[in-house]
């Protein structure tokens, strides 16, 4: 679609949403993943934006975004950009946030997003899921309101990833018995509803210039908090303060460390399914590792 021709009708949304005129000064394309188009929107007499821009179908994704942002914004622990607006035009469906000026990472930093992750992930629910469907990528994620943790992870993030392999011509060995076994991972400990960021890695968290901590981009639902901090290991980004800082506030059970290979298979599941490549042979390792942990 056409990059920056429906802007006026984007900032006529703006206007609406803010009650306030806001003049365009300029917008300038910057990097924000393989999934959206992003810019820093420049704006005379007001404070940068940043917007994301997809395909017109793609609304309900940033629907379901912009509802994550705010929820996780309604716990008062850790920071995330404040939503402006979101639509869609003719050419596009758009999300405008507020634009977080980034610095660099420090051990105090570090530890206060864990801190701060921790309290956030305690925010109770009577139940898993979440109020509507969203993405993690562009991968649809199925969201159904459920009482048992196991079974909803079992149908709905390591079923459906291994659906969609299928359609890919892809079939991994031992499958069926680990999920027939899932239940072995789980003894003496009953997950409770957490409020999740939900794609929680090194490119989705952040710092301000005065080393504020800020997540964004998430996939978010009530789930087991292991799920997040799973997360946190598969491509690094996180130090040992990170995790200090979580452990201190709400300290993780022993069996994390065998379910963190269970919880990144989604992941990488996920990632074959939307880039192919070596992530397969990740995916088939960590099965053939869960399978020699059941009894």
């Amino acid at each position: 679609f056409i990059l920056l021709d429906d802007l006026p009708l984007i900032f006529d949304c703006i206007a609406e949403s803010t009650g306030k005129s806001i003049r365009l000064n300029s917008a300038r394309s910057i990097s924000g993943g393989c999934i959206n188009q992003c810019f820093k929107v420049e704006c005379m007499d007001s404070t940068p934006l940043f917007l994301k821009k997809n395909a017109p179908s793609f609304l309900p994704f940033f629907n379901a975004e912009a509802l994550a942002l705010r929820e996780m914004e309604e716990t008062h622990t850790i920071r995330v950009p404040q939503v402006i607006t979101w639509g869609k035009t003719e050419l596009s469906s758009f999300l405008v946030l507020e634009f977080i000026p980034e610095g660099g990472p420090t051990a105090s930093g570090q530890e206060k997003m864990g801190t701060l992750l921790a309290q956030m992930h305690r925010t109770p629910r009577e139940h898993f899921g979440w109020s509507q469907d969203n993405c993690i990528g562009a991968t649809p994620q199925p969201n159904p309101y459920s009482t048992n943790w196991v079974s909803f992870y079992k149908d709905y993030r390591l079923h459906h990833q291994f659906g969609l392999a299928e359609k890919k011509g892809r079939l991994f060995e031992g499958k069926k018995h680990l999920l027939n076994n899932i239940d072995s991972f789980f003894v003496n400990y009953t997950p409770v509803p957490s409020l999740l960021h939900g794609d929680l890695w090194g490119g989705n968290a952040s710092y301000t210039p005065k080393g504020e901590p800020f997540i964004f981009d998430p996939a978010t639902y009530y789930g087991d908090r292991e799920t997040d901090l799973a997360f946190t290991y598969m491509f690094g980004g996180f130090d040992s303060s990170f995790y200090k800082g979580y452990e201190k506030t709400f300290p993780l059970d022993q069996g994390f460390k065998t379910r963190k290979t269970l919880y990144n298979l989604y992941h990488e599941l996920n990632h074959f399914n939307l880039f192919g490549g070596g992530y397969a042979n990740s995916a088939q390792s960590s099965i053939n590792q869960l399978l020699k942990q059941i009894p």
